[in-house]
C-alpha cells in the first residue's frame, strides 16, 4: 500500500479531443473531403478513425474512395483543409484549459502528446503562451506512433522523468492504448467510445471543473487496490 500522497512528475496531454476540441474541424474536414467523392462521411466512419493514426484514415478512405489517388493525399488533404479550420477557430476542451493551467501554477512540467503532425502540433503551441509544455511530440517525431507507447515514452526521455510516475490525459482508445503501454497513470475522457477496463487507468466524463488535486486523488484511491 502507498505510504504517501500521489505527486506526479511530469503531465502529458493529447491534443485532439483531450486538450483542444478539434474533432469538430477533423470531421468537417473529413465529411468534405469525402463528398468530393460522393461517398457520404458518418458516424461509423468517424468511430473507425478517431484517435489516428492518420496513416490508418488515410488508408481508410483511400478504400472507400474507390481507391482514387492514394492513401498519402486523403492525409496531406486532411492536415491542410483541419489546419486552415482550426486557424480560425481553436477552441480548448471544456475544462482543459483550466487544468492546465492548474498545473503550470504548480510548476509541474507539461508536455502535449499528439498523433497529429508536426504542422498541427504547433498550432496548440503557438496558441499557448511561450514555455507552457516542457516537451511537444508529434507524429512526425517517432518512427512509431499511437497505440504504441513510443510517443509517451519519448516525451518523457526528452524531459528526463520517469513515465510510471506521469500522468497521461487521452480521449480516444488508440491514445489510451499508448499511453497504457507507455507505462503511465491513465485519465481517460473518453468521447464516441467506451474504454476498456485496465490497471492504472481512471475515468472522467469530463474535465469541466476538474482539479490537479482530484486527479491525484483518485490516482490514490486506485494505487490502494493495486
Amino acid at each position: 500500500m502507498p505510504d504517501k500522497t500521489f505527486t506526479p512528475e511530469a503531465v502529458f496531454f493529447d491534443m485532439d479531443g483531450t486538450l483542444i476540441d478539434s474533432e469538430p474541424a477533423w470531421h468537417a474536414a473529413e465529411i468534405e473531403l469525402m463528398a468530393e467523392f460522393d461517398y457520404a462521411w458518418g458516424m461509423e466512419d468517424i468511430q473507425f478513425c478517431i484517435g489516428g493514426p492518420l496513416s490508418k484514415v488515410g488508408l481508410y478512405m483511400h478504400e472507400k474512395s474507390k481507391r482514387l489517388n492514394t492513401p498519402q493525399f486523403f492525409v496531406e488533404e486532411l492536415i491542410s483543409r483541419t489546419s486552415e479550420l482550426l486557424k480560425k477557430n481553436f477552441p480548448f476542451m471544456p475544462g482543459a484549459k483550466e487544468l492546465l493551467d492548474a498545473y503550470l501554477e504548480m510548476g509541474m512540467p507539461v508536455g502535449i502528446v499528439s498523433a497529429s503532425p508536426r504542422s498541427l502540433v504547433d498550432n496548440a503551441v503557438f496558441a499557448l503562451p511561450e514555455g507552457s509544455f516542457a516537451v511537444s511530440i508529434s507524429s512526425d517525431d517517432v518512427s512509431r506512433t499511437k497505440p504504441f507507447a513510443d510517443p509517451y515514452l519519448a516525451a518523457a526521455s526528452k524531459i528526463g522523468v520517469n513515465i510510471e510516475n506521469c500522468i497521461i490525459l487521452e480521449d480516444s482508445q488508440t491514445g489510451i492504448d499508448s499511453a497504457r503501454a507507455a507505462g503511465g497513470w491513465v485519465v481517460a475522457i473518453p468521447h464516441f467510445i467506451t474504454p476498456t477496463f485496465a490497471p492504472r487507468t481512471i475515468v472522467l466524463e469530463t474535465l469541466l471543473q476538474v482539479t490537479p488535486q482530484d486527479i491525484h486523488n483518485k490516482i490514490d484511491e486506485l494505487r490502494r487496490t493495486l
